[in-house]
């Protein structure tokens, strides 16, 4: 059965809650390997809820679907403060960015309690303006950022980058509606060791299923490189 769409593989999936130090419960689901220990951890921040972005944006339900079976990998996915899912509704309201910190802070609480290996925060969009404001303050092995707006997050806040030694990978649809290669090179520049992939004939929103493969062999690529390339096919009885 060739592994596209919706096609959920098999891993052990648990409803979460995270708690915030604002006093917030945010609701959320943790995908693991079924029969072996993850190689490393994908903690998810989904686009702009107020343009329809939430925990399963179909990029993150995807990598949550198959990655956990394909690249033995966690993937910890949740609603930002004041964002709705067929998982239900975190509490709170949305605050631009602002007070999300709290949000990305309550994840980390919970990989580190959780034992979760090597973290890597995977921000799409605007989850991709929250990696860059707070991702420094927490321990991790890098972020990874689909499709950056660059909206919320400043030059200052890019150019901090440039002194961490985690690593930073940006892919940049060609036909981005915000930021493509040309200037997103310019915006990065002052991150000299960021990886930035131009994806030919890419967008902002990653439709299709030829999208959608690129965008998860890269995040392998980064993450857990030893498990490429991913299947393309898996047994009819076991997805």
């Amino acid at each position: 059965m060739e592994i596209r769409g919706p096609m959920m593989l098999p891993a052990h999936r648990e409803d979460i809650e995270l708690s915030t130090l604002d006093g917030l419960t945010l609701v959320g689901e943790l995908a693991t390997p079924k029969d072996s220990t993850p190689l490393a951890t994908l903690v998810t921040l989904h686009p702009l809820p107020t343009a329809g972005g939430f925990m399963d944006s179909h990029i993150l339900r995807k990598a949550a679907a198959r990655l956990p079976a394909l690249a033995d990998l966690a993937v910890l996915r949740f609603n930002t403060r004041g964002t709705t899912s067929p998982r239900g509704t975190s509490e709170g309201a949305f605050d631009g960015g602002r007070a999300e910190a709290f949000d990305v802070a309550a994840a980390m609480d919970f990989v580190r309690e959780r034992g979760l290996p090597a973290p890597w925060i995977v921000g799409w969009s605007f989850g991709t303006e929250l990696a860059l404001k707070y991702g420094r303050d927490h321990d991790i092995e890098g972020v990874i950022l689909l499709s950056p707006p660059l909206h919320r997050a400043t030059d200052d806040e890019v150019s901090e980058w440039a002194n961490d030694p985690r690593r930073m990978v940006i892919l940049v649809p060609e036909f981005d509606d915000y930021l493509r290669p040309d200037e997103a090179r310019r915006r990065f520049a002052s991150v000299p060791d960021a990886t930035l992939i131009a994806v030919d004939g890419g967008k902002h929103l990653w439709v299709g299923e030829s999208q959608t493969r690129r965008v998860l062999t890269e995040i392998v690529a980064a993450v857990a490189p030893q498990k490429l390339p991913l299947a393309v096919e898996w047994p009819d009885d076991a997805a």
